[in-house]
């Protein structure tokens, strides 16, 4: 329950830190969490979702069990001992290893949560936290990659296969996050067509917390970057964002 949670944060020096009704999807998540308490709930409600399990206490054993288990998505406290969950996932991606990762803070900063979405992080959670939005942030995430099979969508040389979840320029492989991949299906699915911020969170975060805009910044941001000259993503001033076809 939302008070568990609370409960539990509050063993600990935390600040506060910051919904989906989606079929149950089967998976192990590895949940990297130093505080055994804090850990032990997310674990229960993640199992009684239908998920496995596998918890680790340090950020280095954490890194581990994600190279040599291969979850379905990651549970990352920022704060751990010996590697943080920040340091994790920049090592994770520049593997090349795009697993969904969900961060877990005590921290309500901005630029902590900001620098979490640049290294390629899915969504963002602080404590106290209910488990259950816990556990539809991960449902959420598992279920836009394993949506039903989508046309292939083409502007220019940006090629984008909702069926395989791939995107390319120029025939050159580009690797993006869940989220990332989302938010640019979301936009080529009408182009010409402003989306705001709000509608944006809603559809791909599928949140109605419209106090989220920040977060849409930032991975249209990271989008533009990785798509570099190719990308089609335009910025409508006080609107929101859009995708234009190529002129010529």
């Amino acid at each position: 329950m939302f008070e568990e949670c609370q409960l539990l944060g509050r063993r600990r020096p935390y600040l506060p830190f910051r919904r989906l009704n989606v079929p149950m999807q089967p998976g192990l998540v590895v949940v990297v969490e130093d505080d055994a308490a804090i850990a032990d709930v997310q674990r229960r409600y993640l199992v009684a979702a239908g998920f496995g399990v596998h918890t680790e206490r340090d950020g280095r054993a954490g890194l581990d069990a994600i190279r040599r288990l291969r979850p379905v998505a990651v549970v990352l406290d920022v704060g751990l001992p010996s590697l943080d969950g920040v340091e994790i996932c920049r090592t994770l991606r520049a593997e090349g290893d795009w697993t969904p990762v969900l961060f877990v803070t005590a921290r309500d900063d901005e630029v902590d949560r900001v620098l979490g979405l640049e290294l390629g992080g899915d969504d963002y959670l602080t404590k106290p936290f209910s488990p259950r939005e816990l556990v539809a942030r991960v449902k959420g995430v598992l279920r836009r990659m394993s949506g039903p099979p989508a046309p292939v969508r083409v502007l220019g040389g940006l090629q984008l296969d909702e069926g395989r979840r791939e995107v390319s320029v120029d025939g050159r492989p580009v690797a993006l996050t869940a989220t990332e991949f989302d938010l640019l299906a979301k936009l080529m699915s009408s182009p010409g067509r402003v989306f705001t911020r709000e509608q944006l969170l809603s559809s791909v975060w599928g949140q109605a917390d419209y106090s989220g805009g920040r977060t849409v910044d930032v991975h249209i941001a990271q989008v533009r970057a990785k798509l570099g000259d190719a990308s089609p993503i335009t910025t409508r001033r006080g609107v929101g964002y859009a995708v234009e076809e190529p002129r010529g």
